[in-house]
């Protein structure tokens, strides 16, 4: 098992780094940091994998038009959006275009940086590479949950997005995964050859 940090210096994004267009902010957050702050912790780790899903793509959750369940996805760029998808694993996607026009980004994988062993106990494994290998593993071992939804990311609080702690490798791009419409589109981005990226392998390389 990899050595723990005790701890990292992040840099907090602002509102004015964010691309202000969902495929630029897909490929923007590869490499940045998702932070998890709990009372006595804290939770963090490489953002490796992300799925774009833009204002008018039929399998976005926007796609209908602004509802109480989806408000969030409306807010403007750097705002969370947490989902219970089909009933089973929450999703966390960051919001991306101008307030009013709903589209977001799916945060697929993580590499874990602070508090792996945190992640552990949530996840009930200590196998490092399964810890936020898929959304539902990711929003699972960082304690994040629907009392999150609209969160800005850019601000104070429970969960925000930090600058990058390494430099990022080369980025690949592929279909998204898990979807039946516009499936055909490349709007999936992960650090090539990074080993916590999910999926199967021909969509990891």
């Amino acid at each position: 098992m990899q050595q723990e940090p005790i701890s990292l210096r992040i840099q907090r994004l602002r509102r004015k780094e964010l691309p202000v267009a969902t495929l630029a902010m897909a490929r923007f957050l590869i490499g940045k940091t998702l932070i998890r702050e709990l009372w006595n912790d804290r939770l963090s780790g490489r953002i490796v994998e992300t799925e774009a899903y833009p204002a008018g793509d039929a399998s976005g959750h926007a796609f209908r038009g602004e509802t109480q369940s989806n408000h969030s996805l409306f807010l403007g760029p750097g705002h969370a959006y947490v989902h219970l998808n089909y009933g089973v694993a929450i999703t966390l996607n960051v919001t991306s275009e101008l307030p009013g026009t709903g589209a977001g980004v799916l945060l697929r994988a993580l590499e874990p940086l602070e508090g792996i062993s945190v992640m552990e106990r949530r996840r009930g494994t200590k196998r490092l590479l399964d810890l936020a290998r898929g959304p539902g593993r990711l929003t699972e071992a960082l304690a994040i949950d629907l009392r999150h939804d609209g969160v800005d990311l850019c601000d104070v609080g429970p969960l925000w997005l930090g600058a990058a702690v390494k430099p990022r490798g080369p980025i690949g791009t592929s279909v998204r995964i898990g979807i039946t419409r516009e499936a055909d589109r490349l709007r999936r981005f992960y650090e090539r050859g990074n080993p916590f990226v999910s999926g199967p392998q021909r969509l990891r390389t």
